[in-house]
């Protein structure tokens, strides 16, 4: 393309189709299922939160755990607990404190249910996307992530 000139807006519409239909997930998946790392569901206004699963894998956008059976359902929202190790400095979150942004393992927000999958007669796998998380913790989550193996 020559200097000074431009794509038209149809060219680079097509072009994000092109791209948009090679991957369909806006965020990697990472394999976090060896660490076993539990994730709650959690009601901290009236008890301690309970133990929804282990995580099989996680991205910047959402979640897979593995469970025991339960009456999760799609579409479903519920409040839960993600807390993870800080991994080569990194810490996964961040919080507002006094001398400004610190470093946290622990985030608490809401979850959409996705999709609900029978894994045997005890266990079943929860997918969903984090909904509620907001685009600091959202990018310090994805570096986190980085550091960790994909998942396939």
């Amino acid at each position: 393309m020559k200097s000074g000139t431009s794509v038209s807006g149809e060219s680079r519409q097509n072009t994000k189709m092109q791209i948009a239909g090679r991957e369909r997930r806006e965020h990697r998946r990472h394999d976090l299922e060896t660490q076993g790392i539990g994730m709650e569901r959690w009601d901290g206004q009236h008890r301690a939160g309970q133990l929804l699963g282990k995580i099989v894998d996680i991205s910047a956008g959402g979640v897979r755990v593995r469970a025991k059976k339960t009456d999760l359902r799609p579409d479903q929202h519920i409040r839960v607990r993600l807390s993870l190790p800080s991994y080569a400095g990194i810490s996964p979150f961040i919080t507002p404190g006094e001398a400004g942004l610190e470093p946290n393992g622990e985030w608490i927000g809401w979850m959409t249910v996705r999709r609900v999958a029978s894994v045997s007669e005890q266990e079943m796998e929860i997918s969903g996307c984090l909904v509620d998380m907001n685009d600091i913790n959202r990018g310090m989550l994805g570096l986190y992530l980085s550091t960790q193996p994909l998942a396939a």
